[in-house]
């Protein structure tokens, strides 16, 4: 597993990379413009912004892009609080959507031994799994929900594995964007520095998760 996700992760920091190059010197989109726009709901920026998140997964809008917004316009560390809220109330709403609609629509395009394989990981070892996969930054996060969904995951240990393995990933997103307010290069510089190591620093201890617990073994 690890080896497979390296290059995702190398992909992930080339495009982040790449980003902060383009904007920096062709677009020069300005953090200021969508930190004004998400505060111009004043007391009420929190909960729209909450609202937005949790209705993510039905129209497919990218989380990254939201996270490093809330950072922009609440700091890293409410920005932060926020996101977990309204990531957690949207992948409740994904999973329990799939437990009751999904399985008609979804199932019979499940037959790939992979994801039989995920299904059944999930029901045996449904939290540690569900929290190692909330852990790595670039796995699909609406996918996870979406086959916990068809597995016989406890709700209660989908919601706990979630809140908790999004912590990391979201304060990355979430302080990348804060550091954009202002414009300091060092700033960012750390930013992008700790954005990169909790996104690879799973990678190295996902081994160590496995043998522990035993499971993920045989995932290819």
């Amino acid at each position: 597993m690890v080896k497979k996700n390296w290059p995702k992760a190398l992909l992930l920091v080339v495009i982040v990379g790449a980003l902060l190059f383009i904007n920096h010197n062709y677009l020069n989109i300005k953090p200021d413009g969508i930190r004004e726009w998400i505060l111009s709901f004043g007391v009420f920026a929190p909960i729209i912004y909450i609202v937005l998140y949790t209705i993510r997964p039905l129209v497919l809008f990218p989380a990254s892009i939201l996270s490093i917004t809330a950072g922009l316009a609440f700091g890293a560390l409410w920005g932060t609080v926020y996101t977990i809220i309204g990531a957690t109330f949207g992948a409740i709403i994904s999973f329990l959507l799939v437990k009751k609609f999904g399985k008609t629509v979804i199932k019979p395009r499940t037959s790939n031994v992979r994801i039989q394989m995920i299904q059944s990981q999930m029901k045996d070892n449904g939290f540690f799994y569900v929290l190692l996969l909330r852990l790595i930054p670039f796995i699909n996060f609406d996918l996870v929900s979406y086959l916990a969904g068809l597995s016989k995951l406890k709700l209660s240990h989908f919601i706990s594995a979630t809140a908790i393995g999004i912590i990391p990933g979201t304060f990355a997103f979430n302080f990348l964007g804060s550091s954009f307010i202002g414009y300091n290069k060092s700033v960012i510089l750390l930013a992008v520095v700790i954005f990169v190591l909790i996104s690879i620093l799973p990678l190295i201890f996902s081994k160590k998760i496995q043998s522990k617990f035993g499971f993920m073994k045989n995932n290819g």
